[in-house]
């Protein structure tokens, strides 16, 4: 394992693969393997990008690619496919989108299977950022799956989230809900060339001027903890989501984007910027143990746990109580 590690961070092409997979597959020693690595993480920015299914968030993390390359960055790529619930199976179409990226050594990508993780990631989508990260990539770009209402914990732990929205798919920015809306560091209307752009671009602007006026309540209260701290910010402290227009397929908008993004990642190395930044990464750690704790003790219980399942099942016992019974096991 160590020499496995030392690869990695050497930047070793097959060592990063390998190591994704231990991760993904959850093998005795991925543990091992993380804590070698975590300790030289947190040097790459970790872009997020998700929004509604085909709104075009492939072809727009392709584009990104080959603009951050021509900038001679290295980049990592970690795409989301969904899992079938009755086979387990997955796609991993991202990789077949990205193919012109494949011959060049300093682009990794990975298309990674939900596996039933809930919020448009999987279970070890931010391990395996660790394991990029501690390669030496510049940029690493999640993509999420694109569910659209509920993809808020891909915010939690990159340092930008890009959401993006596209014309031609009923009402759009509705559909997203204001959940996602909220979480947003960068707005993008994809397919900008379409009818229908301008129409969401302006309701867009609507609702950032809208979260304005809510955020400067003090009182405010973020469900999901990813803002604590940033509403007792000043007005001319927080962060305002600028808008940009894309088409990714030929390329356009995508300098407008990558300036977007610089943007705001400049804005947190301010005060405002790091009290949020520290307070996402609080939460995106808190949920990161609450994972790894379940794991253990739901390797440690196996057995009882497939016993419990089947009396609950069955309305013998009620599952708060089988619960109860594994904690004072």
């Amino acid at each position: 394992m160590q020499a496995l590690i030392d690869a990695v961070l050497q930047g070793d092409e097959r060592a990063v693969a390998r190591a994704c997979r231990v991760i993904d597959d959850r093998a005795p020693s991925f543990r091992e393997l993380l804590r070698g690595l975590y300790a030289c993480t947190g040097r790459a920015s970790v872009i997020g990008v998700t929004g509604t299914g085909g709104a075009g968030k492939s072809s727009l993390v392709d584009a990104l690619v080959g603009r951050l390359r021509a900038e001679g960055k290295g980049v990592g790529v970690l795409a989301v496919d969904p899992s079938s619930p009755f086979t387990g199976g997955a796609i991993l179409g991202d990789r077949v989108r990205m193919q012109r990226h494949f011959e060049d050594t300093g682009v990794f990508i990975r298309s990674i299977a939900s596996r039933g993780a809930q919020g448009g990631l999987s279970r070890s989508a931010r391990e395996q950022s660790f394991v990029l990260d501690a390669a030496g990539y510049d940029v690493i770009l999640v993509e999420t799956l694109g569910v659209g209402q509920d993809e808020l914990e891909v915010s939690e732990w990159v340092d930008s989230t890009v959401l993006v929205c596209a014309p031609g798919m009923g009402d759009e920015v509705q559909a997203l809900k204001s959940g996602v809306l909220e979480i947003a560091d960068v707005f993008v209307v994809n397919k900008a060339d379409r009818p229908g752009s301008d129409a969401i671009a302006a309701d867009l602007e609507q609702r950032v001027s809208l979260g304005r006026a809510v955020r400067a309540r003090p009182a405010l209260q973020h469900g999901h903890g990813a803002f604590v701290g940033l509403a007792a910010a000043p007005d001319d402290e927080r962060w305002e989501p600028p808008i940009v227009k894309c088409v990714a397929v030929r390329d356009e908008g995508t300098p407008e984007l990558l300036q977007a993004i610089a943007g705001h990642r400049a804005w947190l190395a301010s005060t405002a910027g790091q009290a949020r930044s520290l307070a996402r990464q609080r939460m995106a750690s808190k949920r990161l143990l609450q994972t790894l704790l379940a794991e253990r003790v739901a390797a440690a219980h196996a057995a009882e746990i497939d016993l419990l399942a089947e009396r609950v099942a069955r309305r013998e016992l009620d599952p708060y109580e089988a619960c109860e019974r594994i904690h004072t096991g």
